[in-house]
């Protein structure tokens, strides 16, 4: 079964950057798309912060549009979200997410805690 898994968080200052990675077990093109998620502390549901498609088209949220951005390396299986002039309110649990080609099943990484302090 095809697997996900986020790295890269961590505690930055306001202003600071991260790069996360989510690195799949089988091939980045099993999926139709795979896209990063955010849960804040206390947050009900997860807010969908970056998408890549298969074909390559890319959404972002309003709220990290310009700061963020969202890339894959084939090579390697990986999708990356890089984060720059980060706000406390990013703060959150991330997840990688992957909709799985053709049938639409997903997968879910297990979450990677990013924290920016004032």
């Amino acid at each position: 079964q095809v697997q996900l898994k986020e790295s890269g968080g961590g505690l930055v200052q306001a202003g600071g950057s991260l790069r996360l990675s989510c690195a799949a077990s089988e091939s980045i093109f099993s999926f139709t798309y795979v896209a990063w998620y955010r849960q804040t502390p206390g947050g009900e549901e997860r807010e969908l912060v970056a998408r890549i498609f298969s074909g390559g088209a890319i959404n972002y949220a309003d709220s990290v549009m310009g700061r963020f951005s969202i890339t894959r390396d084939n090579g390697k299986n990986t999708v990356y979200l890089q984060m720059n002039n980060l706000k406390p309110e990013d703060t959150a649990v991330y997840y990688c997410k992957g909709e799985l080609y053709p049938l639409g099943s997903q997968r879910w990484g297990q979450g990677t805690q990013v924290t920016v302090s004032s």
